[in-house]
């Protein structure tokens, strides 16, 4: 029996969240009603709650797996009990950009959680049938929730052209970074040094199989025709600080690529001589690749992916959201803190 009421964690603005009574979103023809599993943490998330991008009340969430409690008259690719994790909205499939392989960019694509749609830290969610994909055999759907930012993180790469044998810098080692370090690791790309000041993430990344350093470690030479000693060929900014974004350009090879992953307020100062005279590339990196999801979940599916280190060891319910994004923004927690919206008893992993 599905309740006509839920409890959601609902942003109320001035950096508070307060769990709810909630209705329960109604399902339309087209639509399935999960029971969310886990949703995931995101950095979107922390800038909505304690930057205030967000307007007050609603209900974040988007790295969602979940179990189907109800589908809607029209619906023929799902039925109740299949579990299933959130893909990419539906985009026009008509525009220039979709018609170019590059559905992220859509021309009609809405702003971000805009409207009137509810994100997953609740106990229900509403998502379009089309928008959801199934779990590979072996995959659980705590894992499954990694799927999204995953997803994010080899957008990234792509767009980095990383190619083997090359070196790869990665500034901010907080999940989309590790997430990144990991996939570079596991597709066989062996030197990636990851910038991270939090001790606790740098001793993350380094067991996944990353070199690390502190941010001042990196140094940047004076003139801007002037190379570092072992320059990389691609860096991923994964933090959104202008300072690790003006950092990167100065750690490039000559031609070298640059692409800023990481979402952030304040803009860098780019030296124009350095990109002039280096013939440096820098692009941004927005969602994901056409077909990423896919590529997603077969990575995690991977016996030798480690999706436990990437995951915080313990869930976390709705009433401790709050807390867990202070940590998150401080850098204190090193791994992807995942929401058990229904959970009554804490996890151990």
């Amino acid at each position: 029996m599905i309740p006509e009421r839920m409890k959601a964690a609902v942003y109320k603005g001035n950096q508070t969240i307060e769990v709810e009574d909630y209705p329960t979103p109604v399902v339309g023809p087209g639509d399935v009603l999960l029971e969310v599993s886990h949703c995931g943490v995101c950095g979107s998330d922390i800038h909505f709650v304690l930057e205030g991008w967000s307007p007050p009340n609603k209900v974040h969430g988007h790295e969602f797996s979940g179990t189907v409690v109800k589908v809607g008259d029209a619906v023929t690719a799902w039925k109740i009990g299949d579990a299933v994790v959130g893909g990419p909205t539906v985009r026009c499939g008509e525009c220039e950009y979709c018609r170019a392989g590059r559905p992220n960019l859509c021309s009609g694509r809405g702003a971000v959680s805009g409207g009137d749609w509810q994100g997953a830290f609740a106990d229900y969610m509403r998502v379009p049938e089309a928008e959801l994909l199934r779990l590979p055999d072996g995959l659980t759907l705590r894992e499954a929730a990694l799927t999204e930012p995953l997803t994010v993180a080899l957008h990234g790469i792509t767009l980095a052209k990383v190619a083997p044998g090359e070196r790869v810098l990665i500034t901010g080692g907080g999940p989309i970074g590790a997430l990144s370090a990991a996939a570079l690791i596991h597709r066989g790309i062996t030197d990636v040094v990851v910038s991270e000041p939090s001790s606790v993430r740098r001793a993350l990344c380094e067991r996944l199989g990353a070199t690390v350093v502190e941010p001042g470690e990196l140094t940047t030479p004076s003139m801007p025709d002037q190379i570092v000693p072992e320059p990389f060929h691609a860096a991923l900014e994964c933090s959104g600080h202008a300072l690790a974004m003006e950092q990167c350009l100065g750690q490039l090879a000559r031609t070298g690529r640059l692409v800023l992953v990481g979402a952030g307020i304040k803009p860098p100062r780019f030296d124009p001589n350095r990109i002039i005279l280096n013939e440096l590339v820098i692009t941004g990196a927005f969602c994901y690749d056409a077909g990423g999801f896919e590529r997603a979940l077969e990575m995690l599916a991977a016996p030798d992916f480690p999706t436990d280190v990437l995951i915080e060891p313990v869930d976390v319910g709705l009433h401790e959201l709050r807390d867990a994004i202070g940590r998150l923004g401080a850098g204190e927690v090193p791994a992807k803190v995942m929401v058990a919206p229904t959970q009554k008893v804490r996890n151990d992993g």
